[in-house]
């Protein structure tokens, strides 16, 4: 499933205002937005570092399933699930 517009080929980027940044206090990466926060654990860091607003969905999936040798078909679903969150949050555009 997944949001309006979001689609395979989309080319996610963060939303504007939207900045992703490492908290040295706590050592843990983040999304910054305005009057938001959003502390990312490794996974979704590992999703978010790579919507450069350049890479399609499908290919930030093969990215991931080599990376982490898990079936690319069960990264797309996770990764679907979790930038029509982020579409949704208002987070990242396509």
């Amino acid at each position: 499933m997944s949001a309006p517009g979001l689609a395979s080929v989309s080319c996610p980027r963060f939303a504007h205002g939207v900045k992703m940044r490492f908290d040295e206090a706590r050592q843990q990466w983040m999304l910054n937005a305005p009057e938001r926060v959003l502390m990312l654990d490794e996974i979704a860091h590992a999703i978010l570092s790579r919507c450069d607003g350049e890479r399609t969905v499908d290919a930030l999936c093969r990215e991931l399933a080599l990376e982490f040798a898990a079936p690319q078909e069960i990264i797309q679903a996770d990764v679907m699930e979790m930038l029509q969150e982020m579409l949704h949050r208002g987070f990242i555009r396509l």
